[in-house]
């Protein structure tokens, strides 16, 4: 492969910094794009500093860029955002810099967008990409507008739906989940049979360099997950597997369950843990992706690793 200039924004975030590296290891030159200067060292061969609500001050950043690769804004995780704020920078910020891309002559824009454009925090059906699309809070609301923003345009872009994407380094209540799962108590979790479609951030890095590398237009969101779904109890079983413990699942009623975890400030883990969300991949399939990393393999290297941060917020 040439050696591709990709322009990169994000890339002081969770998965940002996976992207950072994984591209640069697949030979393509990486330009950082920050919003201020960082006290740590970046895999990267440049950086530029500019404001990302201000992309006509972004030429310099875009010149001889052969693509974009699109990772920042805001997360789910930042409650009590208002609502201009996700439109602003989710949507705002992303046609703006689209299209200053587009103009310094980059040949494709890739968006990374959320499951949460697609979906609210549970569905009853697999879903794909031909499912009409149903976000149920500001956060998917801001991504599905940039999409469809996109759309409309004459530049090639392509955005990726990854599911909650977990690897060293995740945030929020993956992280939380890690965390209980490393203790040595019994958990009352073996009742919780509701499968979680999950995302490798290794996968997730391969599905951005695979939409980098493809010949032909795109201009269309994938959904991007592992190859197989895990209810909560499998996906703890695995990581306690993974450290030398039994799995320590004990048996208690869902009911009770979702009424413990309302009552200690977890109501937000309901839907995500206790209710169902399976996707398929086979658009990106089709496109000749496959995932690499299990679910169980991934959480399993996860727990080894042991570089888990206990903040941030769950798609």
């Amino acid at each position: 492969m040439s050696m591709e200039t990709i322009a990169l924004t994000g890339a002081t975030g969770f998965i940002g910094r996976h992207l950072m590296s994984a591209l640069s290891k697949r030979g393509y030159k990486i330009r950082v794009l920050l919003r201020r200067p960082v006290q740590f060292r970046l895999d990267c061969d440049s950086a530029v500093i500019g404001d990302l609500t201000r992309p006509q001050n972004l030429a310099a950043a875009f010149s001889d860029v052969d693509a974009v690769v699109h990772s920042a804004g805001i997360a789910h995780a930042m409650s009590g955002v208002p609502t201009d704020d996700y439109r602003a920078i989710n949507t705002d910020g992303t046609i703006a810099l689209a299209r200053a891309a587009a103009r310094a002559g980059s040949r494709r824009f890739v968006f990374l967008s959320s499951i949460r454009a697609q979906t609210g925090p549970s569905s009853d059906v697999t879903l794909n990409e031909d499912f009409e699309a149903r976000p149920t809070d500001d956060y998917g609301r801001s991504k599905l507008a940039a999409e469809q923003e996109l759309a409309k345009s004459d530049y090639d872009w392509v955005s990726l739906r990854p599911v909650l994407v977990y690897g060293p380094g995740v945030k929020g209540n993956m992280a939380a989940l890690a965390a209980i799962a490393r203790s040595r108590y019994p958990l009352p979790l073996s009742r919780l049979t509701a499968k979680r479609s999950l995302l490798a951030v290794d996968n997730l890095a391969d599905a951005v360099a695979h939409v980098l590398a493809a010949p032909e237009p795109l201009r269309r969101p994938f959904i991007v997950a592992d190859p197989q779904a895990l209810a909560v109890s499998e996906m703890i079983g695995a990581m306690r597997s993974a450290i030398g413990r039994q799995p320590g699942l004990i048996p208690v009623p869902e009911w009770l369950l979702k009424l413990l975890l309302g009552a200690t400030g977890k109501r937000d883990w309901i839907d995500r843990f206790c209710s169902p969300l399976v996707v398929s991949t086979s658009a990106l399939q089709r496109q000749g992706w496959s995932a690499r990393v299990d679910t169980r393999t991934g959480l399993a290297a996860l727990m080894r690793m042991g570089s888990i941060n206990d903040a941030g917020g769950i798609q």
